[in-house]
């Protein structure tokens, strides 16, 4: 049976603004009956790297939280600490970021609980039905809690294709040792050509893998394969080796949703913003030119079926000629495979709808009307 997906588009009055949508696709979606008085509702997103500013407004996540505190919860904002070296790889300079980024108690009335503790330790061993997991570490917040709102920039991801909902709940809610399992099997290569040896790639590198003697060296036994060295590069000296890496890693990114979603798959709400759809993560401080206009909102019970719904939504529009699509500029072209080319983005879909975590079946409900 389809799931349904909730569609909110732009369009305002004076009687019915944005956060008006907000709260309504939240109903829509069924969080009365998902979240009951006195939860422990964990409001999982992303708070944004310095410097990049595409992330989902704070204004939004207030109004979310007021929804959930008028259902008598006690909702808290979180996140889990990144694998690679920047701003929130630890739960201090994670803290400030998310406060200097605008999400301040006074602004969206929720605390925030970094999920993973101090230094991305904090986890919840869970199992799962996975290929590549039977067990999987889940950042101790969030299996702790009892319901779970996921609010998801959704944008494009230079190693799954895009990014929504169910990178947001296997990435973005796995420990440190969780993301090192999830990215394992993912290693980029340096084009010496290329290589102007200038090592701007060395500080990103979390677990010190990267060296530079005329050309840079990425260690494999060292290498994780976050990814983070490949957009810091300015000559574009460092690509992936595109062998079975990125399917992997969308495979277990699927297993570690599944895990995030244990004990709780039936009192969680999911919530995409398709709006400012960069082509890469947040994790950067800095967002390229959306490859799409801005589209909408939308929100579903089901991960896999919102997730498809927006893949949708964005490779029906028209590409951004400004942005850095090449080619799949016409509606109905696949904007992520324009970006991407050997990205096959509907593993994690596939994946997550074999281990039950929802179906990429949907029956789309526009709430505008139209």
């Amino acid at each position: 049976m389809p799931s349904p997906v909730y569609v909110a588009n732009l369009r305002t009055t004076v009687r019915r603004n944005l956060l008006d949508k907000v709260e309504e696709l939240l109903v829509r979606a069924g969080v009365e009956g998902r979240v009951r008085k006195g939860d422990l509702v964990a409001v999982k997103l992303h708070f944004g790297e310095l410097g990049n500013t595409s992330f989902i407004r704070p204004v939004f996540v207030r109004r979310v939280v007021e929804v959930l505190r008028g259902l008598g919860a006690k909702p808290f904002l979180t996140d889990a600490n990144t694998l690679y070296v920047g701003a929130r790889s630890d739960a201090v300079g994670h803290l400030e970021t998310a406060v200097q980024n605008g999400f301040a108690y006074a602004v969206v009335g929720a605390p925030i609980l970094i999920a993973d503790g101090l230094r991305g330790s904090t986890g919840v061993e869970v199992p799962v039905p996975g290929r590549h997991f039977q067990t999987v570490s889940v950042a101790a917040a969030v299996a702790q809690a009892d319901a779970l709102v996921a609010l998801t920039h959704f944008k494009g991801h230079e190693l799954s294709g895009f990014g929504g909902a169910i990178k947001n709940l296997g990435m973005g809610c796995a420990t440190r040792e969780g993301k090192l399992a999830q990215h394992s099997n993912v290693a980029p290569k340096v084009k010496k050509k290329r290589c102007v040896a200038c090592g701007e790639c060395v500080p990103w590198c979390a677990q010190g893998a990267i060296t530079v003697d005329r050309v840079a060296h990425i260690d494999p036994d060292r290498c994780v394969g976050c990814g983070e060295c490949i957009l810091t590069c300015p000559q574009e000296a460092i690509q992936i080796q595109w062998t079975e890496g990125p399917k992997i890693l969308q495979e277990k990114m699927a297993e570690y949703a599944c895990g995030a979603l244990h004990g709780k798959a039936d009192r969680s709400i999911f919530l995409n913003f398709v709006t400012q759809v960069s082509p890469a993560c947040d994790c950067y401080g800095h967002n390229d030119a959306p490859i799409v206009g801005d589209v909408g909102l939308a929100s579903s019970p089901d991960p896999v079926a919102l997730d498809q719904a927006c893949a949708d939504l964005v490779n029906a529009q028209a590409g951004n000629p400004a942005s850095v699509l090449k080619g799949g500029l016409e509606p109905g072209a696949d904007k992520f495979r324009a970006v991407y080319p050997e990205i096959d983005w509907s593993v994690q879909l596939d994946h997550a709808e074999l281990l039950g975590v929802g179906s990429r079946q949907y029956e789309r409900i526009e709430i505008d009307g139209g």
